[in-house]
């Protein structure tokens, strides 16, 4: 059993920076690998990023943030943050994170099967 907190979510202009961070509970978070997703208004939740379990060496991202947003692990500490730079009004969304005990990274949010409630992100123009 996995149980994920999000913070650090909030408004900020194009153009700025924000960081996310996920706290996990539980002894096994270093086997899981963990993803990020955003759901915006209207939209489905589409995937943003992840990171594979253990040392974290792999990450993989959507088209839309890649350069943009960076995904990282702290396996001590129990927590994965999701650094984004240059941001788009077009990334207003809540953001997710979600854990899955799976071999390898994927962007189907049905392989993972611990979320997050979930952290606002709002971009102004």
């Amino acid at each position: 059993q996995v149980q994920l907190v999000e913070s650090g979510g909030g408004l900020v202009q194009a153009g700025g920076s924000l960081r996310l961070s996920c706290a996990a509970s539980g002894r096994t978070f270093s086997w899981h690998v963990m993803g990020w997703f955003r759901q915006a208004p209207g939209k489905e939740r589409e995937f943003v990023g992840a990171i594979s379990s253990w040392s974290g060496g792999t990450t993989d991202y959507a088209d839309s943030v890649k350069g943009r947003f960076t995904i990282s692990r702290d396996n001590a500490k129990n927590t994965v943050g999701l650094q984004m730079n240059s941001l788009k009004p077009e990334d207003t969304a809540v953001y997710y994170c979600a854990a899955g005990l799976i071999a390898a990274i994927t962007n189907d949010p049905m392989k993972y099967a611990y979320w997050g409630q979930g952290t606002q992100v709002t971009v102004s123009s």
